[in-house]
């Protein structure tokens, strides 16, 4: 009991071992302030939520059986989707790979160069999809240009922050060497440093294509096309037998891309 109550411990050698005093009731106390506050600021109560949660389960009788007239109607906009969440993937990794390399501050000589491209990657990430498909609907117009762009835009912040990250924790013996050897940069990164990051990189590119096709399906909302388009008609009809047949749609097509790129990605690393 005296040992509980003391502040400090004396070894047999007499050296004094403070006891550390927990800070987990503080954490705790923060988290309840922070909890308190974020139900006030956001206006949550839980008494709307009780009372109208029941209609979430009316919406999905609803959407039960789906309209299996419907269905037609959907392969089109569902390709449409696919081809440009695939095109985009693949154009921004593409891209996403020589703004990694000026990104990698042990690759990067150029402090100056290094910092814009972080910059730049840093930016691109805190711009949300649906904002970069607005903005590209006012360029392009309405249509799968511009959810094509925005895609485009997501994957390279995506992969080009993942790729830096690799390229600066690469092991630089070889890479080293072949400069001290006469190759420059670019050839000793292309040799040395690019088998060590290509079966990540594949990997993680293929991971965001697969993402990118759950996200197209919501840029329809602002007429970035795709079969978000039909998602957005259909809710906005309250047509939720229409919306059942899309999203069952997209769940076994977002299903099989899964599969497929999990075993590609296992394939590669």
């Amino acid at each position: 009991m005296n040992m509980l109550k003391a502040k400090s411990i004396t070894l047999p050698n007499g050296k004094i071992v403070p006891f550390k005093r927990s800070k987990a009731p503080w954490i705790i106390l923060a988290l309840l302030i922070c909890f308190y506050y974020s139900v006030q600021i956001t206006g949550f109560d839980l008494q709307i939520l009780t009372k109208r949660i029941g209609q979430f389960w009316v919406i999905i009788g609803d959407m039960i059986p789906p309209n299996w007239n419907y269905l037609n109607k959907l392969w089109q906009p569902l390709f449409d989707t696919i081809k440009m969440s695939l095109l985009g993937s693949l154009l921004g990794s593409v891209f996403a790979l020589p703004l990694a390399y000026f990104a990698s501050s042990n690759i990067g000589k150029n402090q100056f160069v290094v910092t814009a491209t972080k910059f730049i990657l840093s930016l691109l990430r805190t711009l949300p999809t649906l904002v970069a498909a607005l903005i590209a609907t006012f360029i392009f117009g309405i249509g799968t240009m511009a959810g094509t762009v925005a895609i485009f835009l997501f994957t390279i912040a995506y992969v080009g922050k993942l790729l830096y990250e690799q390229i600066e924790n690469a092991d630089l013996k070889a890479f080293e060497a072949m400069q001290s050897m006469g190759h420059s940069t670019f050839s000793a990164f292309r040799y040395a440093i690019m088998p060590q990051i290509m079966p990540n990189y594949l990997s993680n590119s293929i991971f965001c294509f697969e993402g990118n096709v759950r996200y197209a399906a919501i840029l329809g909302y602002v007429g970035a096309g795709g079969i978000g388009l039909l998602l957005n008609e259909s809710l906005g009809w309250r047509n939720y037998a229409n919306v059942g047949m899309i999203l069952l749609l997209l769940a076994v097509a977002v299903f099989i891309i899964e599969n497929a790129s999990e075993y590609l990605r296992k394939k590669l690393l």
